[in-house]
């Protein structure tokens, strides 16, 4: 299937701000950009973790081309690194292998529901994060999304409402930023095979920006109801330079519903 097919609406990978220069980039003695260059912080001497990031590009395009939209392999199959796959408890493993035989085509995104917080960091399109004293906020290009980490010492809710994106808090160990998050609803898809994630859910991530282009994550999910032991991914991200966001909204001008009809 074309990975066209697979994302359902068009992506404008370059946004339309393009070739307007990103501020305060630090360059190389030639002018070009100097991405390994060291870490920005913040007045509190914190790493900052702002910035417009695209995640790295692992999969191939398929035959016929995939319209710049080259994708991790983490899109398809979000534990493809880990040595025996996802621990899926027995109900989660046969309904993965329900939706894989039916080509995804009741995973949320196909249906213009959001992606959730773990789908999120593996789509193609950009994502802004924005920190400011007491929160990061992160802006999605998909469906104009955004999620809010709160970093002002609040707890977790004790009965949050379920929620797409859940509720998160994070804290700072060193240069890394530890996010906490639950609340999330009990039908998430974590990636386009349809693994499960539940209500029971809590994840964990940890970011950490290595340098002034590289993001480094690592998301660990521990959701018993889906999963007989927590498991952990590792994500890399990199910056995007003189462009910026544009909204992509599923719904307009939507099509292809009609065809995503399975086997």
């Amino acid at each position: 299937m074309p990975l066209a097919s697979l994302l359902v609406a068009s992506i404008p990978i370059a946004a339309q701000w393009l070739h307007y220069p990103t501020a305060g980039v630090p360059q190389k003695p030639d002018g070009s950009p100097d991405l390994n260059a060291p870490t920005p912080r913040t007045a509190d001497g914190k790493p900052d973790l702002s910035g417009l990031w695209a995640p790295e590009k692992t999969r191939p395009c398929p035959p016929g081309g995939c319209l710049d939209m080259e994708v991790g392999e983490e899109f398809f199959n979000i534990g493809w690194t880990l040595k025996d796959g996802l621990p899926y408890q027995p109900w989660a493993k046969a309904l993965v292998e329900a939706r894989k035989a039916q080509n995804g085509k009741d995973d949320p995104v196909s249906r213009c529901m959001p992606m959730g917080v773990i789908k999120l960091h593996t789509t193609p399109q950009l994502r802004k994060m924005i920190q400011i004293p007491g929160l990061v906020i992160i802006l999605n290009e998909q469906d104009a999304n955004y999620r809010q980490i709160f970093t002002d010492g609040r707890p977790l809710p004790v009965d949050p409402d379920p929620s797409w994106n859940g509720y998160s808090v994070g804290k700072w160990d060193g240069d890394t930023l530890v996010v906490q998050s639950i609340g999330f609803r009990d039908d998430m898809w974590l990636d386009r095979w349809g693994s499960p994630m539940t209500s029971a859910a809590k994840i964990t991530e940890k970011f950490h920006r290595v340098s002034y282009g590289r993001l480094e994550l690592e998301v660990t999910v521990d959701d018993p109801k889906a999963y007989t032991r927590p498991w952990t991914i590792k994500l890399t991200e990199f910056i995007a330079l003189n462009t910026d966001l544009i909204d992509n909204i599923c719904a307009e001008n939507e099509k292809d519903m009609p065809h995503m009809v399975g086997k």
